[in-house]
């Protein structure tokens, strides 16, 4: 199951929900007016799959918050479907899912309009053209497997002459079947001999064992990307999902799904340069506990307060932060930060800094001027010596005396 999203929108549909079955490649193209909830996304999936095709044995998708929350969850627990995620930034796990969005996608740039506004009427004849195209795995349509015949495109003119029994209905179903399986097994296993000649076979690891994270996929926290470093950690193994994917123990700050493939992963080779496996404790200044700052990276603005990017000693790039400046006690750091980076924000002098250097002085700043009291209007001369007017304030809506100067 998939989601393609960020279409133009037709009809009011913007979003088209795909489902693809493994074994007879048949597939369904839902189109939807946006990305569902979870309770919706429960509602559709009986109206849509529930109601034609039963209740699956296992469901593939990716880790969209739909499908890891937990009320759909919890709906195939209580149904007995298993389900399966694919690993982050390995998108091959759902890989027939993937590789069904890219044929409706050509097919769809083929007949659509100009203005990209007529799709959701081109969706029933792109799911009946994909289900009645023969498979290269299977060798047969996702019709003729599921249905045991190809359906009619046009109706004839004249009425079929031999009707089949029912038995040899039944028998050409089983053989359409057999040798569907057969053709799966044998095309899985030349899809595999194709993957496996520039693959090596993968590390074992073990819970407990440190490994390192491939950046390919993580935005760091860095000035440049280009000098950003190709791994980081180490993290330790928490458990081993499959034997290609392991669930590590990463900071709070990445804020990323810790379940990784193997290819993303490289072993630590301890040496007289590995960073200790824990990192420092706190330094208690004060009764306060405080880390130690190695560098300042960078600095900014955020809602006229001034911050730092901070590198910690003996943390990785991972764990690096963006600190208020009230909370960063390293003034060398803070000078040399900003002697070498001159045009980077930075706090605002305070009055009367000596430029030559020295004792900052506590100077008092130049009084301003009173801003000139605007004219007060005279009253006309028919109401001067009068009692004061009675008026009515903007402010509290209330009547008030006003006396005119005069």
């Amino acid at each position: 199951m998939d989601f393609l999203v960020e279409l133009t929108p037709s009809l009011g549909h913007t979003v088209i929900f795909v489902v693809v079955d493994r074994f007879s490649k048949m597939a369904h193209f839902i189109p939807l007016k946006k990305l569902p909830s979870s309770s919706e996304l429960v509602q559709i999936f009986t109206k849509e799959i529930f109601r034609l095709h039963g209740v699956p044995n296992v469901l593939v998708s990716d880790r969209g918050s739909q499908f890891i929350s937990k009320f759909w969850r919890g709906f195939c627990h209580q149904l007995g479907v298993k389900l399966s995620f694919s690993s982050a930034y390995h998108p091959q796990t759902n890989g027939l899912a993937e590789r069904t969005n890219q044929t409706l996608e050509t097919y769809l740039r083929c007949f659509i309009s100009d203005a990209q506004d007529d799709w959701v009427t081109l969706l029933p004849w792109a799911e009946f053209a994909y289900n009645n195209a023969t498979s290269q795995s299977t060798k047969f349509s996702p019709f003729e497997i599921v249905t045991g015949m190809h359906p009619t495109i046009f109706p004839s003119s004249f009425s079929p002459q031999n009707i089949p029994a029912l038995e040899e209905h039944l028998d050409k179903l089983r053989v359409i079947w057999e040798k569907t399986r057969l053709n799966l097994e044998s095309a899985s296993l030349s899809q595999k001999r194709a993957a496996d000649r520039r693959r090596r076979p993968p590390p074992v690891y073990h819970v407990g064992d440190r490994v390192w994270l491939s950046t390919r996929h993580i935005r760091l926290k860095v000035p440049s990307m280009k000098f950003a470093p190709r791994f980081i950690g180490p993290y330790r193994i928490l458990r081993c999902i499959n034997p290609v994917v392991y669930a590590l123990q990463l900071p709070v700050s990445l804020r990323i799904p810790n379940s990784f493939h193997v290819s993303l992963l490289k072993p630590l080779s301890c040496n007289r340069f590995t960073r200790p496996d824990s990192p420092p404790p706190p330094v208690v200044v004060d009764g306060t506990p405080e880390y130690e700052i190695e560098s300042i990276l960078d600095s900014r603005y955020v809602r006229n307060r001034l911050q730092y990017l901070v590198h910690w000693t003996g943390y990785g790039p991972a764990d690096r932060t963006w600190v208020s400046s009230r909370d960063v006690h390293a003034p060398r750091l803070v000078s040399a930060f900003h002697r070498r980076f001159p045009d980077r924000p930075a706090p605002s002098r305070p009055v009367g800094v000596p430029r030559g250097g020295g004792a900052v002085r506590a100077q008092r700043a130049p009084p301003t001027r009173r801003p000139a009291r605007p004219p007060t209007r005279r009253p006309p001369s028919r109401l001067r010596g009068r009692r004061p007017l009675r008026i009515l304030c903007v402010r509290c809506m209330r009547a008030r005396r006003r006396r005119f100067r005069i």
